[in-house]
């Protein structure tokens, strides 16, 4: 019983969330299959958001996604890192109105310490890939 119960656990999780690698991944081929919306407040995503992400507050999505977003049309959503649930919430919202939705584990905190590009004011930023959460250079976690 336990194995079964362990088996549909992760199976539910990871049809439920998508990785800040695998979602960079999809947005790097150009067709990704789904809207990445940033559930952050204005001055939040002003501070730096991914690149190609909607911007969507969550306290908006009941209002606004229905004019943004085809209901067809898959969703993940991110906030600012796993301390927050605020994409969590906001997917809760998307899914509430009928969207198929996944939600972006990390954050913009691991986008970003994963050495990914974050568009600012003056233009798109990176940092080094942080080691204790990204692979060093050249190598890869091979998960």
């Amino acid at each position: 019983m336990l194995n079964e119960q362990a088996i549909a656990w992760f199976s539910a999780r990871l049809a439920m969330q998508i990785d800040v690698s695998d979602t960079h991944a999809a947005l790097e081929s150009g067709t990704p299959g789904f809207v990445l919306v940033d559930s952050r407040s204005e001055e939040s995503w002003e501070q730096g958001h991914i690149p190609g992400a909607l911007h969507l507050p969550r306290r908006l999505i009941a209002e606004r996604a229905p004019g943004l977003i085809d209901p067809r049309t898959p969703v993940v959503t991110y906030c600012w890192g796993p301390g927050c649930d605020g994409a969590t919430r906001a997917a809760l919202a998307f899914a509430q109105r009928g969207y198929r939705v996944q939600e972006m584990i990390g954050g913009i905190e691991y986008w970003i310490r994963e050495g990914f590009a974050v568009r600012t004011a003056t233009g798109l930023t990176t940092r080094e890939p942080d080691p204790l959460t990204a692979p060093a250079k050249g190598a890869t976690c091979a998960c």
